[in-house]
């Protein structure tokens, strides 16, 4: 148990690794740390007759994956009160997530300016942390060792490189970007959170 809780601290800030190891124990789920993904930064998976999985990106700074942890286990609470037939992020997700996210809010577990911003995203939580603005660049701040800057942060029409491809941001849908290839004239649907670099 004490090697489980060592993944805690490594991810998590002081105050939110012990209430995280808490909420593992409690659900009894598979969590799973994984390789930065450009597309998401965690999910939660149900697998009838085997424990629920939650994965969270690894390359996450301590505030980021604490707030996505939260969010996922919010989905793992709510599945297990409702039942599969709620909407994925409709009113009983997000009071379950303002029920596991506010006691760390209360307890410090985020720097005063973070903490004032999760509070107001609390107030109506988005789906991801990439709905809001706000709160996204909040949690930014605090990434370190990374280049680039997020998607969210250019404006339509700007052009920006992601893995050495070449793109257009052309408009938004949800928490995507809606980009266009310069090379080859395809659009695809890019995380608003991805990190890229920005062309002159």
């Amino acid at each position: 148990m004490q090697s489980q809780f060592a993944v805690f601290e490594k991810y998590l800030p002081p105050k939110a690794s012990r209430y995280c190891f808490d909420l593992w124990v409690k659900h009894g789920f598979t969590l799973k740390v994984v390789k930065g993904r450009s597309t998401k930064l965690g999910d939660f998976r149900f697998n009838k007759g085997k424990k629920p999985i939650i994965t969270v990106n690894q390359d996450l700074n301590p505030y980021a994956f604490t707030v996505t942890y939260l969010h996922e286990v919010a989905h793992l609470q709510a599945f297990e009160k409702y039942g599969r037939r709620i909407a994925p992020h409709g009113t009983e997700w997000k009071n379950t997530f303002k029920e596991v996210l506010f006691p760390m809010v209360e307890a410090g577990a985020f720097p005063d300016e973070l903490g004032l911003k999760l509070r107001r995203h609390l107030a109506n939580p988005k789906a991801a942390s990439c709905s809001d603005p706000a709160l996204m660049m909040a949690l930014s701040k605090y990434d370190v060792h990374k280049s680039g800057i997020l998607l969210a942060e250019l404006v339509i029409g700007e052009e920006f490189l992601l893995e050495s491809r070449h793109f257009k941001k052309e408009g938004k849908k949800r928490t995507r970007s809606i980009c266009l290839e310069m090379k080859t004239g395809r659009k695809y649907l890019i995380s608003e959170v991805a990190r890229v670099e920005r062309v002159n």
